[in-house]
């Protein structure tokens, strides 16, 4: 599935817009010192994670694990759909930066 540049809710939307104001910011960083360079670069790289992870969050059409993600638009838990792993790639050459699949769920630690 590939994510236009809006997204299908109000909050996705929000939080869109927000990005988009964070990447004008992060677009201005200066530094002086080869710290100062180092502790830019991180921020740049958290923003990445950030807009990341928010994909991930708004891609599943649930809420998982109640009480640690809560979407008031699909408040419940929905095993049967999301019981998946989410996965994205980001590919600026493509029409839509990001896109984002599910894969199958493999239990990695059996007991």
């Amino acid at each position: 599935m590939v994510y236009p540049h809006k997204y299908p809710t109000p909050t996705g939307n929000c939080a869109h817009a927000l990005i988009e104001m964070l990447r004008e910011d992060l677009s201005h960083l200066a530094a002086r010192t080869p710290h100062e360079l180092m502790r830019s670069w991180e921020v740049v790289h958290r923003a990445w994670v950030g807009e990341a992870h928010l994909r991930h969050l708004l891609h599943r059409e649930e809420t998982r694990w109640p009480g640690y993600y809560y979407r008031s638009d699909y408040p419940n838990l929905d095993d049967a759909k999301w019981r998946v792993f989410v996965n994205s790639r980001y590919d600026r050459n493509a029409d839509s930066y990001w896109s984002l699949m599910t894969r199958p769920y493999r239990d990695l630690i059996t007991g």
